[in-house]
């Protein structure tokens, strides 16, 4: 079983990424799988005769449990033939893309859906035009850690 489709309290961790861009007004998701991990495709797909059999049993509550994955958004997959990292399976989404905005969602990294990171992130592209980069909240009141990466940071941002 992919990592992506271990349960985390009731749904697969990867319906927790794409519920995180759905909510966050993205209509048409990519998902790039690689070898062994159609389980992840076949969760996004609509089961007419389970929802059918739901329906019948009025089991309404486990027919919209079912259904949501499905109406999620435009859900496609392309597959990424060899484990070669991020920024390859990045290029296998060229096509889909093509020049339009995009965020990379990791389908092992869940954010709690209460934080509008995002959203924000969005609306600041959105706003400004340029590349929005999260790499990590900074606590303004700590400097052990923040001393040392905000002018990292800072340099980094100046460069987009």
């Amino acid at each position: 079983m992919p990592k992506e489709m271990l349960p985390v309290v009731d749904k697969p961790a990867i319906q927790y990424v794409v519920e995180e861009a759905a909510n966050a007004g993205i209509e048409d998701i990519l998902v790039i799988i690689g070898r062994n991990k159609n389980a992840i495709s076949n969760h996004f797909d609509s089961v007419p005769e389970l929802e059918v059999k739901l329906m019948e049993k009025g089991d309404t509550g486990r027919l919209e449990r079912v259904m949501k994955s499905s109406d999620l958004a435009d859900i496609h997959f392309v597959r990424q033939g060899e484990p070669k990292g991020l920024g390859h399976a990045v290029l296998r989404a060229r096509t889909h893309v093509g020049d339009s905005s995009f965020a990379v969602l990791l389908g092992d990294d869940l954010i709690d859906e209460r934080d509008p990171l995002l959203t924000e992130m969005i609306a600041e592209h959105e706003r400004t035009g340029a590349a929005v980069v999260a790499l990590m909240e900074l606590a303004t009141d700590r400097d052990d850690l923040g001393s040392e990466l905000r002018p990292w940071l800072k340099d980094f941002a100046e460069r987009l």
